[in-house]
């Protein structure tokens, strides 16, 4: 039986949004044996400085944090790492021992851990990566692209203006091309990386012309789906190396856990399939 209370964790999000980490962090406690409940959490967005000054109370000792609450959890920290303020956003909040709230971003560590387990080799100065999209995730993975040494970054979104904020605001190694000649990114790309929720349920295919992706690219799709996408598919078929999206939701969830339960959970099969099946649910 376990004595004292229970160390809670959760995931603050939009109400029509459920979040799929659920059931992976269910699982991680189940199969690591320790106490904890991982809960769901919906908050107006004008209560949420009063509603996270108010869980450590009630038990938590950790969030995640979703859209559109992640730039906005920042002015209700305490301490705020290099990685969230570059970022403009956190993804992890930790309710330390001391009273203080410590909030972090693990995505840009999941993105970049999940292209070094899908493609052992990888290289980030090979050459240029492509990026399709502009959106929050496509800056955290320019700020992990960045970080990891890659040298060009060419980039297009179907609005290219959000392309071109991006480009101001992290500089010349940001190359921006209008959405209609996107697939031309694709020609001597070493990696190449979809951002945005196109091919994903509910959401139109990826029609950018594909042919352009060079043999022994890195291609890493962000949608998590049960079969290939368009773009993995196209990257099977034309001798590339596939990176799927639920490796990087796997691995921004490990450190998460880690800082609230002090133990790194294992990403293995088992939780691949667990994050995958609740994802198309």
């Amino acid at each position: 039986m376990t004595k004292g209370p229970i160390p809670l964790a959760g995931v603050l999000q939009a109400a029509d949004k459920p979040s799929a980490v659920t059931a992976l962090y269910d699982h991680w406690l189940a199969v690591m044996n320790l106490p904890g409940r991982y809960v769901p959490l919906t908050v107006a967005p004008d209560d949420l400085g009063d509603v996270i000054r108010l869980l450590p109370k009630a038990g938590f000792i950790g969030l995640n944090i979703t859209r559109p609450y992640q730039r906005r959890v920042l002015d209700h920290a305490d301490i705020i790492t290099d990685r969230a303020a570059l970022m403009s956003g956190a993804n992890t909040i930790i309710f330390r021992r001391d009273g203080k709230i410590h909030a972090d971003n693990t995505d840009g560590y999941g993105f970049i851990e999940n292209i070094r387990q899908g493609a052992p080799g990888w290289n980030p100065k090979s050459g240029p990566t492509a990026i399709f999209g502009a959106g929050r995730t496509a800056r955290e993975v320019v700020t992990a692209l960045l970080e990891v040494g890659v040298e060009e970054i060419r980039i297009a979104n179907r609005t290219r203006a959000r392309a071109e904020a991006l480009r101001s605001e992290f500089g010349t190694r940001l190359v921006v091309t209008d959405w209609v000649k996107a697939g031309n990114m694709l020609e001597g790309a070493a990696t190449v990386v979809n951002t945005t929720p196109l091919g994903s349920a509910g959401h139109p295919e990826l029609r950018v012309p594909l042919d352009g992706l060079t043999p022994g690219a890195v291609v890493n799709d962000l949608v998590v789906s049960q079969a290939p996408t368009r773009l993995l598919q196209a990257a099977i078929e034309g001798g590339c190396y596939p990176v799927d999206g639920v490796g990087m939701v796997l691995y921004q969830a490990a450190p998460a856990f880690e800082r609230w339960y002090g133990t790194r959970p294992e990403v293995d099969e088992r939780a691949r399939e667990v994050t995958t099946a609740a994802f198309s649910e």
